[in-house]
């Protein structure tokens, strides 16, 4: 029996999409170059200077996309955009994109898994310049979005690591919610980016970007 390509499976999956629907729930993180909870005077700092650096990823927790089942799998894109992301004055697009998929996953998960992450996040996973397979892991503390504390690591190329906001973490005193989450979520909470860093060379780039209010952790759930 001839083995399947990934072109050919996910062709496959593409024509059975019909047939099959999808629903899958789970937890969902990113953290960026820029703050996403602060006030006015900050956040215009920022804009145009940093914030076009983010790394997102979504933990399974159950459910089965286009048919094919994905319960407890991840998925991780780090992305480079041409401004700061969430600016509504100026477009971030081209956008480039690494996409880091569950190792764990056998072949037909690894295509949903990359489909499903493209469906979520739009144009921001448009352009992949390289597919990684790594060990993913996001876990939630008492999987729980309100605790805010929160780590994602997708092998050696990725790591977020959130804690919830504080009062030490006002500045301002007039800090609200600047830039929305950049996927489709359910409930988000703003979080404390203690670790943001990609270290791939696909994107001409990498970064370490600590100690900045820049994080949600969220949950999702999508049903077609």
């Amino acid at each position: 029996m001839k083995a399947i390509s990934t072109l050919t499976l996910g062709s496959l999956l593409a024509a059975g999409s019909a047939l099959a629907g999808s629903s899958v729930r789970g937890h969902y993180l990113e953290a960026r170059s820029a703050d996403v909870y602060t006030g006015a005077c900050f956040a215009n700092s920022e804009v145009g200077v940093v914030g076009e650096l983010a790394v997102m990823g979504w933990k399974i927790t159950e459910g089965s996309y286009k048919g094919v089942k994905l319960d407890g799998l991840g998925v991780v894109g780090a992305i480079k955009a041409s401004a700061t992301l969430g600016d509504v004055h100026n477009t971030a697009y081209p956008v480039k994109a690494v996409l880091i998929v569950d190792e764990r996953a056998n072949v037909e998960q690894r295509v949903a898994l990359k489909q499903f992450a493209q469906q979520m996040a739009g144009d921001l996973l448009t352009d992949i310049v390289k597919i990684e397979y790594a060990p993913v892991s996001i876990d939630f503390e008492d999987n729980n979005v309100h605790s805010a504390t929160a780590t994602l690591r997708a092998g050696s190329l990725a790591a977020v690591q959130t804690r919830p906001l504080m009062s030490k973490d006002h500045v301002c005193a007039h800090e609200e919610i600047f830039y929305p989450p950049l996927t489709k979520v359910g409930h988000s909470m703003p979080a404390f980016t203690i670790a943001n860093s990609f270290k791939g060379k696909e994107l001409g780039t990498t970064w370490s970007s600590p100690d900045k209010r820049s994080a949600f952790v969220a949950d999702f759930q999508l049903n077609d």
